[in-house]
């Protein structure tokens, strides 16, 4: 057996390294020139990309995300708007309603290529290209392009004018490649749901009236010629009357750029002493009097994501009011800002622990939502416990467990791998990717421990940052720290919608031990933690792994002794623990105390003789 486990995980060490050393992908250069007209709400631009395809494929076309295009009548957008069964209260039949100058639209034109006229068609939110010369394996091409666009007055994300007076929050505001990968082309409509880019750099110059105010992605290169000074905690652009001016940014090593326009922004920056200098930019009033607070809370929630999962790897990141709610973007984010100072931390901290698990591991967000979304939630919830002083015994990821098991009571229960496109409701969707993605990690503490999940979590910050990681990625990294196999956990949990429910049978005693049966009434297995508390007041922690896991997890309740028991076989349905003195001298036995394991019901969890005139397993 000994040489079988090692085997096994030798074999799972190769697979992270030929995982490593067999992956690829593409990279983009833009550069970019934007003039915005602050009257009419349009926007004209200039682009040129640099283009380098890693693949070992010739491409033959590419494809661009139009946006904007989302934000017309009778849409893709729209139409599933009005007839999912739960819409977007942000959203629901407005887009309809818009017209003229309401409307939004992203338009391409003298698309070229090494400098040839290329004939692309719109597809409404992408742009097929068909290409005149293709790119070879491990080829570069040059494309330049000219852009109209139009803010819409429907702010979802990206728009104008939102109900809190920002002027323009533009995000997906741009030709943006689509991004290319083993699995092919991702040229998903936009229906209001996640993105995926290209990794590459960006040069963005933005033309805009001189009462303006930008915040964006990057680090601006010309802060001396529009008065834009960095060395003050608290500073203003000086107003240039009657004129523009140009506002000059790069990023590094980003797969997105978003940038906010206003004339009312103030601007607060706060030098962290070990992390980014952090930037606020916000409208001066009563309803965001909180602000003030917000710069020194967001340090610490850095220093504790910097400290717990990964050191934040940019120089700078921005807290921008604006969009409709809450959205991350690579070194910055959209946040609507008036709130009560516990909901602006919490949005605020969200949105920038999305900067680890979407701004640096980029995972295709359309394919594994519940990988950004659901492990910001938990790194959110385990941070905002640190700030908020939360008791141990208060555990910050209960609502997550309670939302997906309303999910399973409501009977809307999708499995992880679908679309986020695709959901049948929103409900599901949002459950999924919030709840049960955070759940997800919440099990894999009750699996492998805390310390191994966040040593685990960290490998993979490491060894995946700047890439697209998927499933199996993260899968590996944990692996590799738990020293054991979780195959079985992600094709349970993730593919399908079965669901855990262990509980405790019949409590017999003969010889002068006692004998508890545990049975498996779910359909997905797990491996099973028994706290058995004696009238005497002792207490022991008895362990079960599964068969499955190939070891078993280090990790101990402080102050129990512990009993480690043979694994169990998942096609075994009942198994039974034998414990040393009579049924008497026990005076309860639970499964999972600690309530890290989803069992959906946990009625039957607990014995005790109590419980037990009620009959045994109810």
């Amino acid at each position: 057996m000994r040489y079988f486990i090692l085997s096994v995980l030798l074999v799972a060490g190769l697979s992270t390294a030929t995982a490593q050393a067999c992956y690829w992908q593409q990279h983009v250069d833009y550069k970019i020139d934007v003039d915005l007209d602050v009257q009419s709400n349009r926007y004209t631009g200039k682009m040129k990309l640099v283009y380098q395809n890693n693949s070992s494929d010739t491409l033959d076309q590419v494809f661009f995300h139009l946006y904007n295009n989302a934000f017309q009548p009778n849409s893709m957008m729209d139409m599933r708007s009005r007839t999912i069964a739960d819409p977007d209260r942000r959203v629901g039949d407005r887009i309809l309603g818009l017209a003229g100058a309401e409307v939004g639209f992203l338009h391409v034109k003298n698309l070229k290529q090494e400098g040839k006229s290329l004939e692309p068609k719109e597809w409404e939110t992408i742009l097929q290209v068909p290409l005149s010369k293709p790119i070879l394996p491990k080829g570069t091409t040059t494309f330049e392009l000219e852009f109209e666009g139009q803010s819409p007055l429907q702010v979802r994300r990206s728009g104008r004018d939102n109900r809190e007076g920002i002027e323009f929050s533009m995000s997906q505001w741009y030709p943006k490649l689509c991004e290319y990968d083993i699995h092919g082309w991702h040229a998903n409509p936009y229906i209001g749901r996640e993105f995926h880019g290209v990794w590459g750099n960006f040069e963005v110059n933005a033309s805009l009236d001189g009462s303006y105010i930008m915040a964006a992605t990057g680090v601006l290169q010309n802060p001396e010629d529009i008065g834009f000074g960095y060395e003050k905690p608290d500073t203003k652009v000086k107003k240039k009357e009657g004129g523009k001016l140009v506002w000059r940014w790069k990023a590094e090593n980003v797969h997105d750029f978003v940038w906010s326009a206003d004339p009312d922004y103030k601007h607060v920056v706060r030098k962290m002493v070990n992390g980014p200098e952090l930037h606020f930019f916000y409208q001066e009033g009563e309803e965001t009097k909180d602000w003030a607070e917000l710069p020194a809370a967001t340090e610490k929630a850095f220093a504790e994501m910097n400290r717990r999962f990964g050191v934040y790897p940019y120089h700078t990141f921005s807290v921008i009011q604006g969009g409709d709610g809450g959205m991350e973007y690579p070194m910055a984010t959209l946040i609507t800002g008036n709130r009560t100072f516990e909901s602006l931390l919490g949005v605020t901290v969200h949105e920038m622990i999305h900067s680890w698990y979407q701004g640096v591991l980029a995972t295709d967000e359309s394919l594994y939502p519940w990988m950004d979304e659901g492990f910001t939630s938990f790194a959110e919830s385990e941070v905002m416990a640190v700030l908020q002083e939360l008791p141990d015994d208060e555990d910050p990821h209960l609502g997550a467990y309670q939302g997906y098991f309303a999910l399973v009571q409501a009977g809307l229960q999708e499995p992880l791998t679908t679309h986020a496109d695709h959901y049948k409701t929103n409900r599901a969707y949002g459950v999924n990717a919030y709840g049960k993605g955070e759940v997800t990690l919440g099990q894999l503490c009750y699996i492998v421990g805390q310390q191994v999940l966040e040593a685990g979590m960290r490998r993979y910050f490491r060894d995946w940052k700047f890439k697209h990681p998927t499933v199996d990625d993260f899968k590996r990294c944990i692996e590799k720290e738990a020293k054991m196999e979780l195959d079985w956990y992600f094709e349970y949990w993730v593919h399908t919608n079965e669901t855990i429910d262990y509980l405790i049978g019949q409590v017999t005693e003969a010889n002068e031990k006692s004998y508890i049966e545990l049975r498996r009434k779910g359909n997905m297995p797990m491996p099973v933690e028994l706290v058995v508390t004696y009238v005497s007041g002792k207490k022991e922690w008895i362990y079960i792994p599964l068969t499955l896991m190939y070891g078993s997890k280090a990790e101990s309740p402080k102050g129990l002794g512990r009993v480690d028991l043979q694994p169990w076989p998942w096609t075994h349905p009942s198994y039974v623990v034998e414990l040393n003195g009579p049924k008497s001298s026990i005076l309860k036995v639970e499964i999972d105390p600690s309530m890290r394991m989803a069992d959906v019901d946990r009625a039957n969890n607990t014995y005790s003789e109590k419980i037990l005139k009620a009959g045994p397993g109810k």
